[in-house]
């Protein structure tokens, strides 16, 4: 997948939001360590509470007991307090048997809601839109939806059927630490989501201290199509896939800060002509196969990405390990760190 997300309008945006498209903190499969559902309905929070977001705010006079969420990230951030969902959206990208992830499977087995049982939230497809007919079934009590790309549109429609906690400001923007404290403000569990937040940035930090190669190298994520003149896209600072190498160490390279200053967007195209001036130590792209990889090595405008040169160029040809990082979580960030790390370890050696 790449960009928006992925090529440019919002229905494809949400394929880029994938490709431009562990150490952990719980079970080595996925899991993340934070409060089961019996914890979870020991913290009320405080309510009612009112949640600001892009289209306004919404106040939640009581703790949600069914919740629904829309888009990717928000699902997982509730399971990762301990909520199951009544309904959330089949993950077809990355996806497995299940329509689902393996830290997400993880995770519903903890709390004894794996997809197939008679506990396991509703899966609804996103593929031709929000399927808001299905969300309405679930008669939820809020709808989640911090990561998302929601037009005022779906916005409204959703809150004809329960009150929607959309995303703060910048669609597909929210970075995964906002999006588990807004969800956990939502559910009345504050205290679990700084908690979750803080044992995630601890494990990404550990994880990353196996690699010090890492520290200080400059990095440029993207997307790169070889035989096409419009073939480059780069992530900005607004995309979870940069924050992801920012928190590993890495610096995003001073070409992408330059010519994205005071940007709201989540990526810019850029000219395969000015593929030379995308100078960094390595430079990470998802790509559809191995042939790709090495047709990028070939194609005569981007093989003069100097990392791509240098063989300091991570191809990431798996969906599951790109939604891991794209649609950043605390689920899925500790699953991604012991397959992605091992990659960049091995591109920043080349540098």
């Amino acid at each position: 997948m790449a960009p928006t997300r992925l090529h440019g309008l919002v229905a494809a945006a949400a394929i880029a939001v994938l490709s431009l498209s562990a150490c952990s903190t719980g079970p080595a499969d996925g899991g993340s360590g934070a409060a089961d559902s019996a914890t979870a309905s020991a913290d009320g929070g405080g309510f009612p509470v009112t949640l600001e977001h892009a289209f306004g705010e919404t106040t939640l006079t009581e703790k949600p007991e069914r919740v629904a969420t829309v888009s990717w990230v928000n699902a997982d951030v509730s399971l990762a307090l301990g909520v199951v969902p009544v309904g959330m959206p089949a993950d077809t990208y990355g996806g497995n048997e299940n329509q689902s992830t393996p830290w997400k499977d993880a995770r519903l087995e903890e709390l004894d809601a794996a997809i197939g049982t008679g506990d396991a939230p509703v899966q609804y497809s996103e593929t031709d839109g929000i399927a808001f007919d299905d969300i309405a079934a679930t008669t939820p009590d809020v709808i989640l939806a911090a990561y998302s790309g929601l037009s005022r549109e779906d916005y409204d429609t959703l809150s004809k059927i329960a009150p929607v906690v959309a995303y703060p400001d910048v669609p597909y923007g929210t970075a995964w630490q906002d999006s588990t404290r807004i969800i956990g403000e939502a559910l009345g569990l504050s205290d679990d989501a700084e908690q979750l937040v803080a044992d995630t940035e601890r494990t990404i930090a550990d994880a990353a201290a196996e690699y010090p190669q890492l520290e200080g190298r400059t990095f440029i994520y993207g997307n790169l199509e070889p035989a096409s003149a419009d073939g480059v896209s780069i992530y900005t600072a607004n995309d979870n896939r940069p924050r992801f190498l920012t928190e590993l160490g890495m610096v995003q390279a001073d070409v992408v800060t330059e010519n994205t200053k005071d940007s709201t967007e989540f990526f810019i195209p850029w000219s395969a002509e000015r593929a030379n001036e995308l100078d960094s130590d390595v430079f990470v792209t998802w790509v559809a196969d191995e042939a790709t990889r090495e047709a990028i090595s070939a194609d005569p405008l981007l093989q003069q990405i100097p990392a791509v040169e240098s063989g300091a160029l991570v191809a990431d040809s798996d969906n599951t390990l790109t939604l891991s990082v794209s649609a950043a979580n605390p689920l899925s960030l500790p699953w991604a760190l012991d397959r992605f790390l091992p990659m960049l370890g091995e591109a920043a050696d080349k540098a």
